[in-house]
Formats: structure tokens, C-alpha cells, sequence
């Protein structure tokens, strides 16, 4: 590795995610062969291709995650409780929910409480809460991290990807809020392994990012192994 950087294996911190709209059946077989072939923690995939992530995945390392509510948070609980719920029958072990940031901007905290509590209660699954923190005041951000925290969840994750991306600003934010009681996912924008381990070094304990293999390809690149 680089001098600069510790000897980090950022392989196991990755969600190798796959959420183009345009995601076929093809591309989820290459991502879950992929993620199996470079251990990474998951593949995020959209609800209608978790059963067969899992049918690919089935007694190998990656977890198989899904996306509730994606990209808005703006449906209603009932909608997000049953996509979650619908996914985890299908075999999801990690569901990352898109906050209800409408909410949270008008006060309604208890309702965003709710909302989140109810579908960790319901599903008893890993719960990583998409904050959208590009769209959030810094006082915001420590507000929703408290609520979700407290509400159940066992991760907080930057951002969608579709409203910007992770900064090691944010993830220093949410270390701070969290100590080490949750887990923090930074998620978006991560193109280079600089990048990701800037952010691992600030703090977060999973990287969400379609450009997974290549990260690999330029860490091996740095330690000399290309």
C-alpha cells in the first residue's frame, strides 16, 4: 500500500452495489460472482432481483441487501414495512431505507422514529438508514443519526447516490454522534481507493459502490501486485 495509507483490505467493507435502473438479470450474475470472487460483504441489489441474488449466493460469504423506498424516502410506511417485509421472505439479510427527509425537515420526528423502528422490529434484519446527508443541515444530520440509532438501526448510511455522495466530512460527523453503537455506511461518489480509505479511515465500516472490482484492481495497483 501506498505509504500514505495503512495496509487496509477494503474488500470485506464493500456493497458491491448494482442500482442502475437498467440493471438486468445478466448484470446481477456478474455482480454476485464478483462479490463471491472478491469477498465483499454484499451485493445491493433492487427488490426484484433479491430471490435470485440469493439462489446465486446461496451458502457463499456475500449477504444479500435490497433497497426500501429507494431513492426518495417518500413513500408511505405502509408501502416501505411491506417492501421490506417482501424482502426479507425473499431471503434479504440487509435492507438499506431512504429516510423520510420531509419529515425530518418539518419536526415530524416521531413519525420518522416510527416509521424506521417499525420495519427493524418487523423484518429483525440489519437495518442501514439512507440519511441523504448532501440534503441535510450538519444540525439535521445529528438529529436523524440520534432518531434511527434509537429507533433500531444497526448502520447509518451517507447517501443514495443520487443526490451526491459521501465526504469524509459527513462520516467524521456521524463517528462523532455514534461513537461505536452503530455502524456507518458511506455510500456514493467512492471511485478511487484513496477515496475509500479516506472514508474507512474517518470512520465507516462499509463502503457502498458500484465500482467495487475496480477499487480492488487499483489497491493491488498500490501494494505493487499489477
Amino acid at each position: 500500500m501506498a505509504t500514505d495509507y495503512p495496509d487496509i483490505d477494503i474488500a470485506p467493507f464493500i456493497d458491491h452495489s448494482l442500482l442502475i435502473p437498467t440493471a438486468t438479470p445478466q448484470h446481477v450474475e456478474q455482480w454476485c460472482e464478483e462479490a463471491y470472487r472478491y469477498n465483499f460483504a454484499s451485493v445491493c441489489v433492487y427488490p426484484i432481483y433479491v430471490p435470485l441474488a440469493v439462489e446465486l449466493l446461496h451458502g457463499k460469504q456475500p449477504q444479500v441487501c435490497t433497497v426500501i423506498g429507494f431513492p426518495t424516502g417518500a413513500t408511505t410506511s405502509a408501502v416501505k414495512l411491506y417492501e421490506a417485509q417482501e424482502a426479507v421472505e425473499n431471503g434479504a439479510k440487509e435492507l438499506d431505507v431512504v429516510i423520510n427527509l420531509g419529515w425530518l425537515k418539518a419536526g415530524k420526528t416521531e413519525e420518522v422514529h416510527r416509521e424506521i423502528a417499525e420495519i427493524c422490529e418487523e423484518t429483525g434484519q440489519t437495518v442501514k438508514v439512507i440519511l441523504e446527508t448532501t440534503l441535510l443541515t450538519d444540525g439535521e444530520k445529528k438529529l436523524a443519526a440520534e432518531i434511527c440509532m434509537d429507533a433500531g438501526a444497526a448502520f447509518l448510511k451517507t447517501s443514495t447516490g443520487w443526490n451526491g455522495g459521501a465526504t469524509v466530512a459527513d462520516v467524521k460527523l456521524l463517528k462523532e454522534v455514534v461513537k461505536d453503537r452503530v455502524g456507518i455506511k458511506a455510500s456514493g461518489g467512492i471511485r478511487t481507493v484513496e477515496g475509500a480509505l479516506d472514508l474507512i479511515l474517518a470512520g465507516a465500516t462499509r463502503l457502498g459502490t458500484s465500482r467495487s472490482v475496480d477499487l480492488i484492481h487499483q489497491r493491488d495497483t498500490l501494494e505493487g501486485k499489477e
